[in-house]
């Protein structure tokens, strides 16, 4: 089986890198340092679980590399506004 890098693996890469670093990192209050708490971190985790499944919902639907690519950026994208209108309703 090839190695496909895929939008949403990045995605996920990206989120379970900051989830191991707010994990380990120590508990220091600097101006400019973002605070997560346990809450947070499990919302994260969450969000890695929805984006390995979804990823491969996409891999197995569609099989040309560049199909998905575009697919999933779209899905990104689309995502990422709805949270922002969600956030501004709220």
């Amino acid at each position: 089986m090839r190695l496909r890098i895929t939008p949403l693996n990045i995605v996920g890469a990206i989120a379970l890198g900051l989830v191991v670093v707010n994990l380990f990192a120590e508990k220091v209050s600097a101006p400019r340092q973002i605070d997560m708490s346990g809450f947070y971190l499990m919302i994260l985790g969450c969000l890695i679980l929805v984006t390995f499944i979804t990823d491969l919902i996409f891999r197995f639907t569609l099989k040309d590399l560049k199909r998905i690519w575009m697919i999933e950026s779209i899905f990104i994208v689309l995502t990422a506004i709805l949270m922002v209108i969600i956030q501004k309703l709220a």
